[in-house]
């Protein structure tokens, strides 16, 4: 008795590409099912193989229609127009794509290059480009409804980037990498955001911060990149006044220093949090792993809910029988 298609489907899913390609030679029913799966993710690939395989997808309809999540990573190079033009066709033909990921090189990220996602007729759940934020990359956010998640690694310029509180009215996760102010709070302003992720420079004090609080739903989830000097006695209160609700913080501080009495004093800042159950903490220090676990135990004290706690050590701090211990 035959195998239905979804259990040879999945079967198949588990074979590496050297075996898939022996599968698309022994049948036609075979070739069908591996050729749905050889095309569904095109991961990241070397440049001349990446553009081997756009021209394949140009050319080929029936392939392209298959594809679900593309990701070009063309970072380490300086790419002519003719290749941008290239992605920009095979995009129109990837009419069942559904998660889109374009890294370009710093030097091709300084021009307007979101002209490149306009060939994008298809409604993506995800999208992560480091294509500079300018008027032009959020029209094309515009014209994605179903978007979920959102990451936008791209500088951004003096242009105004400006989104109708219409655009992407389904949007859960938003991460910005270089993003300002203006960016974050026209992507966040009205829209039903759970988890963010963003980074804090000094020059726009505790902005990105105040621009978290236009979410029509309550953050839950917020990682920090934080890249000015704010001590964390600092910060965790500027968090905690305006997010009181999160569920998960991830904080990375890369200039500030901190002892192990900074961090026992931010332990009655965490009292404000209502349901932190995950808390990160990065920066440098010289505490030591018995001064982590006092640190652990002074702000699980603090805030009930906490169920794991990661310092700077790396070690996964959780509360078992009433006492803080560590993993490894």
């Amino acid at each position: 008795m035959a195998f239905p298609v979804e259990l040879q489907d999945l079967v198949f899913q588990e074979l590496d590409l050297s075996d898939l390609a022996l599968v698309l030679r022994v049948n036609s029913h075979f070739h069908a099912i591996a050729l749905r799966i050889l095309y569904r993710i095109i991961p990241e690939l070397p440049i001349r193989r990446c553009v081997a395989c756009l021209k394949v997808l140009c050319a080929n309809p029936a392939s392209a229609v298959l594809v679900r999540k593309l990701s070009v990573d063309w970072s380490g190079h300086r790419v002519v127009s003719n290749l941008f033009r290239l992605l920009y066709k095979t995009l129109t033909h990837l009419t069942s794509l559904r998660h889109l990921s374009i890294e370009l090189s710093p030097q091709d990220n300084h021009y307007s290059l979101a002209w490149v996602l306009h060939g994008c007729r298809s409604r993506l759940r995800t999208l992560g480009t480091s294509i500079r934020c300018d008027p032009q990359l959020a029209e094309v956010l515009e014209t994605q409804p179903d978007l979920l998640e959102l990451c936008l690694r791209g500088f951004q310029t003096k242009q105004p980037f400006t989104l109708t509180r219409t655009a992407m009215p389904l949007l859960k996760m938003f991460r910005a990498v270089h993003a300002g102010p203006a960016v974050i709070t026209s992507v966040v302003r009205g829209r039903p955001l759970e988890g963010i992720s963003l980074s804090m420079f000094i020059e726009d004090g505790f902005l990105p911060l105040d621009a978290l609080l236009l979410s029509s739903r309550p953050i839950k989830r917020l990682t920090i990149m934080s890249l000015d000097n704010t001590p964390p006695n600092t910060l965790l209160p500027e968090i905690a006044n305006r997010l009181p609700e999160l569920e998960a913080l991830h904080v990375v501080v890369l200039m500030a220093m901190f002892d192990r009495r900074t961090l026992q004093d931010s332990g009655p800042t965490l009292a404000r949090f209502s349901d932190l159950r995950y808390l990160t903490f990065m920066a440098a220090g010289s505490a030591s792993i018995e001064d982590e676990g006092e640190i652990a135990r002074t702000w699980g004290k603090a805030c009930p809910t906490l169920r794991t706690i990661i310092l700077p050590k790396g070690k996964v701090w959780f509360e078992r029988d009433g006492k803080w211990a560590c993993c490894g």
